[in-house]
């Protein structure tokens, strides 16, 4: 790892925290570390930190997601770490760019965060959308109208536009040919069919 780093530690034991920090230090960084032990403090400290990366115990961030604390700490580009001491559900860990478990040696603990910082980013944001949600893209994609997209997927049109509206503030994307390009790069839609509407 090279450059200087903001990280943010967000776990409530002590011991965690310390030996996490200490294999951190071991490495030739310049970093700035900021350690949260309760929730409390936590939306604050990622606003005002804007870290690259945010390491935490998963359970510490209850009701909490990640694409929620990205969104409102308005650092979408934050790389998130998951601590674990336990089985977790595979679901939840998911979400996560890379998972520490406390039984892991401190060489692989570095090699973890040395592929993280390394790897350009992959784009999760549709990790975040319902099944629903995708095949609206897919019909707004299509060039479908709002009542067009009602009546194939049999729901009401103020439906549709509550999901329209979700997948806006989910992708942070407002516009059809924004939609379109998302949707090829993360496979929602074939490109076939993206060609086959053009021609239309």
């Amino acid at each position: 790892m090279s450059g200087k780093l903001k990280i943010v530690i967000a776990e409530t034991s002590e011991i965690i925290r310390e030996g996490i920090l200490s294999i951190l230090k071991r490495e030739p960084l310049h970093i700035h570390i900021y350690e949260i032990n309760e929730i409390d403090r936590l939306k604050n400290a990622l606003i005002l930190q804007k870290p690259d990366v945010f390491i935490v115990n998963p359970s510490l961030l209850g009701l909490f997601s990640l694409q929620q604390l990205k969104k409102e700490s308005s650092n979408p580009g934050m790389r998130c770490v998951a601590v674990i001491s336990d089985l977790s559900d595979p679901s939840i860990l998911r979400q996560y760019d890379e998972v520490l478990n406390l039984y892991d040696k401190p060489e692989h603990i570095r090699e973890k965060l040395n592929r993280l910082l390394q790897e350009p980013q992959e784009d999760k944001r549709h990790e975040s959308l319902s099944q629903r949600e995708k095949e609206v893209i897919a019909c707004i994609i299509k060039g479908m109208t709002n009542k067009q997209i009602a009546d194939k997927l049999c729901i009401s049109t103020h439906t549709v536009i509550t999901h329209r509206r979700n997948i806006a503030s989910k992708l942070d994307i407002h516009s059809a040919a924004g939609l379109t390009i998302y949707a090829i790069v993360n496979k929602l839609v074939d490109l076939d069919d993206v060609r086959e509407n053009s021609t239309k």
